[in-house]
């Protein structure tokens, strides 16, 4: 009987920026750690500490190269009302196009593949 791996799927999913505060956390240990261990004299723990801080800094650098676009943004803030003014400045050129004289299924077609492109997709 072999077991079976869980589909990806079905794994739970670390957000970059929890990682990311996760590692800025051990970074900044690492920093205070070589501190105290000079304080104290203690070359072998100040060396300890410097190489921890150093593969969290590499780690750092690469949760935030790796991240996809928007990820590490911070999530707060009311967004809702700028949002809404976008949409009705869009809305709006919409209608203006289609007043002209463009096929309406056309020009939404358009924005809808627009608005895909700017998320990343294809």
């Amino acid at each position: 009987m072999t077991a079976q791996l869980p589909l990806p799927q079905d794994r739970a999913r670390i957000s970059p920026r929890f990682v990311r505060r996760i590692v800025l956390a051990v970074f900044v240990g690492g920093i205070i750690g070589m501190i105290v261990s000079s304080i104290l004299d203690s070359t072998g723990g100040a060396i300890t500490f410097g190489l921890v801080t150093a593969v969290a800094a590499i780690s750092l650098v690469l949760v935030t190269s790796v991240s996809p676009p928007g990820a590490l943004a911070p999530t707060g803030g009311d967004t809702s009302l700028a949002d809404e003014r976008v949409a009705a400045d869009l809305e709006q050129r919409v209608q203006t196009l289609v007043d002209a004289g463009a096929n309406e299924e056309q020009v939404r077609l358009l924005v809808g593949r627009a608005i895909e492109l700017g998320r990343g997709g294809a």
